[in-house]
Formats: structure tokens, C-alpha cells, sequence
């Protein structure tokens, strides 16, 4: 299910800097929001790292970049003091907001059918509407170079 050309679905979660943070408060922004399974795994490190290296990067282009799983926003703290991440991370126990993004559902795994969270990417434009959603990302390591390429192919 692309969310690609369609109104971002609001949220308000709270994130790893203690506040709630809704997709409104980002109008007139582009904001890039990924979704990963769960915080110091190796591929969620892997991908969170590869967004770290970036990021001076997408702030220069006036991007503002989000990271969501359902992990606590104590395991967050620990993820980012370890990494030194300089990006907030939203927490989504319930996984409403995932779903919502189609981030959450029905998903294979070492060959069995769970159920769990989708590793994506969604780009919401200033005005509110989705421009790019890489609905499953394969390889997370590779992934923010990808999201990075997206965007150098405005230039």
C-alpha cells in the first residue's frame, strides 16, 4: 500500500527530547519519517547510523528527519547515547501510527509469516502529502543513501 500523491496520516507520539510531536507542527516542512523494527539490532543500527552520517547533510536541505518503532523511549535514550544520534525517535507502543503508514502488519521472515513492524520510509512534502514511500526497504544499511539519492535527483 503506497502512500505515494496522499494526504500523510497525522500522529502524536512522543519522542526520545520528552515532547509530543504531530505531523502539523512540521507544516510547511518536508519530513522524512522511517520506520524500523527495534532499536541496537544490527540492521536498525546499521540504517540509524547511515542517517546519523547524513544528516548535516539533509538539515542544510531543510529537512527534518524522524525515526518510529514501538521501543520505549528509554530503550531510545540508550540507542541514541550509544550511536550518537542527533535526530529525535518517536515512540509507537501500540503501533497506530505504523499501521497508518502501512509500516506495521503482515510481514515474512526468515521464511515464516509474523506479524510486526515494516521497515520503510515516507517523504512528506511541505504541504502535507506524501512524495516518496519506499513501502518495504531490503537493505537498511544501503537505505539512507537511497533516501539521500531521492533527494540529490532534485538538484
Amino acid at each position: 500500500m503506497s502512500l505515494e500523491k496522499k494526504k500523510a496520516p497525522d500522529f502524536a507520539l512522543v519522542g526520545s527530547d520528552g515532547k509530543t510531536h504531530s505531523l502539523k507542527q512540521y507544516a510547511g516542512k518536508t519530513v522524512v519519517i522511517y520506520f524500523y523494527p527495534r532499536d541496537n539490532t544490527s540492521g536498525c543500527t546499521k540504517e540509524a547510523c547511515g542517517f546519523r552520517d547524513n544528516y548535516s547533510e539533509l538539515i542544510r536541505r531543510g529537512i527534518v528527519l524522524i525515526g518510529v518503532s514501538r521501543d520505549s523511549i528509554a530503550s531510545h535514550g540508550k540507542f541514541i547515547g550509544t550511536h550518537q544520534l542527533p535526530f529525535v525517535l518517536l515512540s509507537d507502543p501500540d503501533a497506530a501510527m505504523m499501521a497508518a503508514y502501512g509500516a506495521f502488519g503482515e510481514k515474512v521472515m526468515y521464511g515464516k509469516k509474523t506479524t510486526g513492524t515494516i521497515r520503510s520510509t515516507v517523504v512528506v512534502g511541505p504541504d502535507g502529502v506524501v512524495r516518496k514511500h519506499w513501502t518495504k526497504v531490503a537493505k537498511a544499511d544501503q537505505h539512507p543513501q537511497q533516501v539521500l539519492d531521492y533527494f540529490r535527483s532534485d538538484d
